[in-house]
């Protein structure tokens, strides 16, 4: 990951995300969403892993992101905010009036490091709560749980089942040892 961003650059971001959503209501396609400062430009333009998350009076409503730096932090957050509000197949569209009610998290990620374990209990012992993303690998599925997702499911076992289960897999995968997995750190920035 490149060099961390600042308050005013995540608030930025925040409004970036939240004009995106807004544009697509008033069926206004004007990608100018909104200006950035020069002071800015160089690191809104590096290319970040990040993901956009929706909270709709407290429940998570929409969360799209790349996990690999595949475009600007920029362009990033404006797709994931507008994929997240209308194209989470988990949720419906966004109305209007869910997003008066709605708060938007930025989530900026590091480059993802694969975890050598031997064992479901040395997994467990690596992994960070409230700090580790994680993503597990196995044959053609795959799922992520952004660091975040501790505040719900607060031990390993309860976090590494669900995120098997998102992956399409037993809830108890994770044991065998058979996975691959990565982990990666966010700098996330929240709506108040």
């Amino acid at each position: 990951m490149g060099k961390n961003i600042s308050k005013d650059e995540g608030q930025l971001l925040l409004r970036i995300a939240r004009d995106s959503i807004l544009k697509e209501f008033e069926k206004n396609h004007d990608e100018s969403v909104s200006i950035i400062p020069d002071t800015s430009r160089d690191i809104l333009m590096e290319s970040r892993g990040v993901f956009v998350s929706l909270h709709t009076k407290g429940n998570l409503k929409g969360c799209i992101g790349t996990i690999e730096p595949i475009k600007s932090l920029f362009e990033g957050v404006i797709d994931n905010a507008k994929h997240a509000a209308f194209h989470d197949t988990r949720f419906n569209p966004l109305t209007f009036e869910e997003f008066l009610d709605t708060k938007i998290e930025v989530s900026i990620l590091t480059c993802p490091e694969k975890l050598e374990y031997k064992h479901g209990w040395d997994l467990i012992s690596q992994i960070r709560p409230d700090i580790d993303g994680v993503i597990i690998r196995k044959n053609s599925r795959s799922a992520t749980f952004l660091p975040q997702v501790w505040r719900q499911l607060k031990n390993h076992e309860t976090f590494l089942g669900q995120l098997c289960l998102k992956a399409g897999l037993p809830l108890d995968e994770w044991k065998i040892g058979n996975l691959g997995v990565s982990t990666y750190q966010v700098q996330l920035f929240e709506e108040e």
